[in-house]
């Protein structure tokens, strides 16, 4: 049986790739969620005038990956100390969320927020948000597998946002 989860952390271009090539991942979708408006288009959402963050879908086997392995690599794309968005990318459509849908991943979210909190490899305080699941809307489709289809501009935007050197620096 397939599950899904859905992470933001900041652009939703540079959120799948860290996932889309592991074993167990059916399908990474960018979009958005957590908004009033529905079926928002991009435009829409970057008047931040619709409530939506962008986020990806990921549907995956949990035979093959678990929700716990998933959670655990998202950390490593985000800035967790950064509730105001992500990088180069600012304000609430970018901010770091893990939205779960069921008890389950709650609990494993929260339970990791606080083992990374513990751990003591940021000195700020972990802020990413912990919240129920909304309607996740995908985005258009020249948005979607952005990183195959527009590499050199992908890879200049990581580097350039800052999310690549954080990324190196904190989890090597």
């Amino acid at each position: 049986m397939k599950d899904t989860a859905i992470f933001a952390g900041g652009c939703f271009w540079c959120m799948v790739k860290p996932f889309d090539s592991l074993p167990g991942i059916e399908k990474v979708v960018s979009g958005f969620t957590g908004g009033h408006v529905p079926h928002p288009t991009y435009q829409e959402v970057t008047t931040g005038t619709t409530g939506h963050t962008e986020a990806v879908e990921i549907t995956f086997d949990p035979e093959l990956i678990s929700y716990d392995e998933l959670v655990s690599i998202y950390w490593q794309q985000t800035d967790p100390t950064d509730a105001f968005g992500q990088f180069a990318d600012r304000g609430d459509s970018y901010r770091p969320v893990i939205f779960y849908n069921s008890a389950k991943q709650k609990a494993i979210a929260e339970e990791s927020k606080a083992n990374l909190q513990a751990s003591g490899r940021f000195t700020d305080q972990i802020v990413t948000s912990i919240e129920p699941a909304e309607p996740f809307y995908p985005a258009e489709d020249y948005h979607q597998d952005f990183y195959k289809k527009n590499a050199a501009h992908y890879h200049a935007y990581s580097e350039g946002s800052g999310r690549a050197g954080f990324i190196r620096k904190n989890w090597g």
